[in-house]
C-alpha cells in the first residue's frame, strides 16, 4: 500500500491527476492508473502526470492515458508547467522533457500557458481527410456542422479501423468558423472516448486549417471545455515550426489516495 498526495488540474476541461515524483519514486502500473482515472470509483481524470527530476532541464513529465499507455499531451504539458510552478519551480521560461522530446513554456500574468510543440514536416492526405503527428498521431476530418456528428461513434470507428487498430489514433472533427477560428471535438485513444479538449489535437487541426500562404498564423480554437489558441509559422504545405499551444491551465483541488 502506498499513500500519495495528488493535485487535480484541468486545461479547458481536459483533466489530469498530478503527482510530484521528484522526492519519492512513483511507479504506477496500468491497473492503478486506470483506477485513479475512473470517474466513479477513483479520483477521475483523462490522464495521470508524474513530475520527475531531470539532470539538465527543469523537470521531466511522464504522461499516462487513462488506460495506462503513454503519449504526449499538450493540455497535460501546460498543466504540468503550472503544477511545476506551484511546487516551487519558479522560472520565466520552463524547459522540460516529455515523451516526444524537449519543450519550452511560459506563463502569462493571465494564467495562460504558452507551450512550444514539436515541429511538423509531414501532413498525409487521405481522401478529403488528413493525418499528422504533433507529438501524438492525429486524424483530421473537416466537417460542415459538428452538431450533426456523433463524435464517439464515428471517432471510435476510425480509431479502430484496420489502418489504426493496432497503434491507435486520435480523431478530430473540425468545423471552420471563419478564416482564423475553428471548432474542434476529439475522440482520444487511450481514453477511448470524447474529451472536452485535446491539446495536440487542436494543434493538428490548426495546422491543417492554416489561413496564410506562408509565415505567421494564429488560429483561435473553440472546444467543449473552452478556448485555446495555436500560433505557428507555415513554411510550406506540409512544414510548420515555432508552433505554440496557448491556453489556460487551472488548479482544481488537492487530496490523498492510498494505492493498492
Amino acid at each position: 500500500m502506498q499513500l500519495i498526495t495528488f493535485y487535480k488540474y484541468q486545461g479547458t476541461g481536459n483533466d489530469f491527476v498530478m503527482i510530484d515524483g521528484r522526492t519519492q519514486e512513483i511507479k504506477l502500473n496500468s491497473e492503478q492508473i486506470h483506477n485513479i482515472c475512473n470517474r466513479r470509483f477513483g479520483i477521475g481524470a483523462d490522464g495521470v502526470i508524474i513530475l520527475k527530476n531531470h539532470p539538465k532541464l527543469d523537470f521531466e513529465m511522464d504522461y499516462y492515458n487513462a488506460d495506462g499507455s503513454q503519449s504526449m499531451c499538450g493540455n497535460g504539458g501546460r498543466c504540468a508547467v503550472q503544477f511545476a510552478k506551484h511546487m516551487g519551480i519558479l522560472k520565466n521560461e520552463f524547459h522540460f522533457l516529455a515523451i516526444d522530446g524537449e519543450h519550452i513554456a511560459t506563463i502569462e500574468d493571465s494564467g495562460w500557458v504558452h507551450l512550444k510543440m514539436k515541429d511538423v514536416y509531414s501532413i498525409k492526405s487521405i481522401n478529403n481527410d488528413y493525418e499528422l503527428n504533433t507529438g501524438s498521431p492525429h486524424y483530421i476530418k473537416l466537417v460542415a456542422n459538428l452538431d450533426n456528428i456523433n463524435v464517439v461513434e464515428e471517432g471510435r470507428a476510425i480509431r479502430n479501423s484496420e489502418a489504426y487498430e493496432q497503434e491507435g489514433i486520435n480523431v478530430n472533427f473540425v468545423q471552420t468558423i471563419n478564416d482564423t477560428s475553428i471548432f474542434v471535438r476529439t475522440y482520444e485513444r487511450g481514453v477511448e472516448d470524447e474529451t472536452f479538449s485535446c491539446g495536440t489535437g487542436v494543434t493538428a487541426a490548426s495546422l491543417v486549417s492554416a489561413h496564410n500562404d506562408r509565415g505567421f498564423n494564429r488560429i483561435e480554437v473553440e472546444t467543449l471545455g473552452g478556448k485555446l489558441a495555436v500560433e505557428f509559422d507555415r513554411i510550406n504545405e506540409e512544414a510548420f515550426n515555432n508552433i505554440w499551444l496557448c491556453g489556460p491551465a487551472t488548479f482544481v483541488f488537492k487530496g490523498e489516495k492510498t494505492l493498492a
